[in-house]
């Protein structure tokens, strides 16, 4: 997609990690919040959606330097458990934006400054797991790069309640993010 053709708002929706293999020692954990994060996103995504606000997917390359996102998401979508029914409720589409991330933040080592510039953004809502990762460093990196950011409660997810909730505090406290449920 040329910068010509990119969608322009103030307002992004920015999902991290939400598609995800969910192979990691502790995702039996992290699953159930996620595929709950991933509902309540969905809706959000679709009322958003509506209003013109377009859909940024910020994910890791889980190390793989020959990723490639609509080949990952096609193999999530078309499998069982807590990862396909996260990339089956929140399967981009055709429009959507993708960056892919080789560390936790969305912005490190990612075009995604550039991206945001182009569609004229000022304000993000980053959604996704983990809520004390990524989701938190992203907004961090957000926060440093004076954009407003909104971080719904309901849309993130960590391995623990006390993890999601000590991360929303540190987001509110630090980074004046705006942490109600949407």
């Amino acid at each position: 997609m040329k910068a010509a053709d990119l969608p322009k708002s103030r307002v992004v929706l920015l999902l991290v990690d939400f598609i995800n293999p969910l192979n990691f020692p502790k995702a039996g954990e992290l699953a159930p919040a996620a595929v709950e994060a991933a509902r309540a996103t969905a809706a959000l995504k679709k009322a958003l959606r509506a209003d013109g606000v377009p859909a940024i997917y910020a994910n890791d390359n889980f190390g793989s330097w020959r990723s490639d996102f609509p080949a990952l998401t096609r193999g999530l979508v078309a499998g069982r458990g807590p990862s396909a029914q996260m990339a089956r409720l929140l399967r981009p589409a055709r429009d959507d934006l993708s960056v892919l991330k080789p560390r936790h933040s969305a912005f490190y080592g990612t075009p995604l400054d550039i991206l945001l510039d182009s569609i004229g953004a000022r304000e993000i809502i980053i959604t996704g797991v983990a809520a004390d990762i990524c989701v938190q460093i992203t907004a961090t990196d957000a926060f440093l790069r004076n954009f407003k950011i909104k971080v719904p409660s309901n849309c993130i997810a960590s391995e623990t309640e006390q993890a999601k909730e000590q991360a929303l505090e540190h987001m509110r406290r630090v980074l004046r993010c705006d942490t109600q449920p949407r």
